[in-house]
């Protein structure tokens, strides 16, 4: 057994600390079971130290509860398919691994994985979550990026196992033509991050962990999204990082982070599987009631709301031009935190569902859990 804060908490909880209305779980979310009593021989996975109450009742905080994780042994040779549908053997449990997306490198920092890196993608030193978590990492040979892999580097550094974005799908070949496995990962939505993390825990034999991230992922977002049912979802449209004209369909994984928040994505009829760029009469035709900009971004809300393009935009009108936060992670990335940004939205969306002060609570629960640091306030 090993002790990890995995943040499991109660719905009803969670809606009274939210000063929701309703403590309700709706039919597509089954309410969580009482834990049985564990066998001599059956790991114990989220027991709760305490029962939790049947109703709503004033929580300072639904997150005291320390839960468990059970380990869960993987049998080497172990095969599996990644997310390219590509099947790929595994001889032993990798001892030395590498990633080239900032993606894959965060999941990694967040199954406790940080000891095993060998390499990561370039530009290492410009991500505050490696800082904050596993500073030592920023200095380990860069595998280059997406647009320019660098396979001199990654045969140098000798990973046993490399989990690439799939835009590098065609390196795999060549990679394992050097005794490199190559692991395709394209966490583009909720559902594909969930497998993500559970091909990643499986292949680094820390399956008990991502199992037990996947829950909290799974438990806060179901959670969040009762809160908000009763409200109305507002238009939102996400702006991306390199241009207020560059937005996310229903194709991408932000699309997710905005529904997951209670919010209607005004862009959800574009398809493409990249950023796509519109004109400004497209974004007025759309008129939504709040923009929000990616935590990257290159511009500003002020930039926004200084925007002639914009003045009879109803987001800009009333002010509703908000960017993501990014002191940590960027969470409309598909990195293990991104619940967290649907969170922060729906505080801002519906901060009468959900309060800033469980948002701020979630923040620091989830980073001291599964990356070892407790977040600046």
């Amino acid at each position: 057994m090993k002790k990890i804060t995995a943040l499991f908490f109660i719905c009803t909880m969670l809606v009274a600390a939210a000063a929701c209305s309703s403590s309700t779980t709706p039919e597509s979310t089954p309410a969580t079971p009482a834990p049985a009593a564990p066998s001599s021989d059956t790991p114990t996975k989220a027991v709760p130290t305490e029962a939790a109450p049947t109703e709503a009742v004033p929580a300072p905080s639904p997150f005291s509860v320390m839960t468990e994780y059970r380990e869960i042994a993987v049998s080497y040779p172990l095969t599996v398919t990644d997310q390219a549908g590509r099947t790929v053997t595994i001889e032993k449990a990798p001892e030395r691994l590498a990633s080239s997306y900032y993606i894959s490198t965060s999941l990694l920092l967040s199954l406790g994985l940080s000891d095993k890196l060998v390499g990561i993608e370039a530009k290492a030193n410009t991500r505050a979550i490696y800082r904050l978590a596993a500073p030592q990492v920023i200095d380990l040979p860069n595998m280059g990026t997406a647009k320019e892999f660098n396979t001199e580097g990654c045969i140098a550094a000798e990973p046993e196992v490399i989990f690439l974005p799939m835009k590098l799908k065609n390196m795999a070949d060549t990679l394992e033509s050097f005794g490199i496995k190559a692991i395709i990962v394209n966490p583009e939505n909720t559902a594909l991050l969930k497998e993500c993390i559970t091909l990643v825990g499986n292949v680094t034999n820390t399956a008990g962990r991502a199992e037990a991230l996947n829950a909290t992922i799974d438990t806060f977002l179901a959670a969040t999204k009762e809160s908000v049912s009763s409200e109305a979802a507002p238009d939102v449209y996400l702006a991306g990082n390199s241009s207020l004209l560059s937005t996310a369909g229903s194709q991408m994984y932000q699309d997710s982070l905005l529904t997951n928040a209670g919010s209607n994505n005004v862009a959800s009829g574009l398809t493409d599987t990249y950023w796509a760029n519109i004109s400004y009469e497209q974004l007025l035709a759309w008129n939504p009631e709040y923009i929000i900009l990616a935590a990257d971004a290159s511009y500003t809300a002020e930039d926004v709301l200084n925007d002639e393009n914009l003045a009879s935009c109803d987001a800009v009108k009333n002010k509703n031009v908000i960017k993501l936060p990014g002191d940590i992670e960027a969470w409309d990335s598909p990195v293990p935190g991104s619940f967290l940004g649907s969170i922060y939205l729906s505080s801002v969306l519906h901060p009468e569902k959900v309060n800033n002060e469980y948002y701020k609570e979630c923040v620091t629960n989830f980073y001291q859990s599964f990356y070892g640091f407790t977040p600046a306030d």
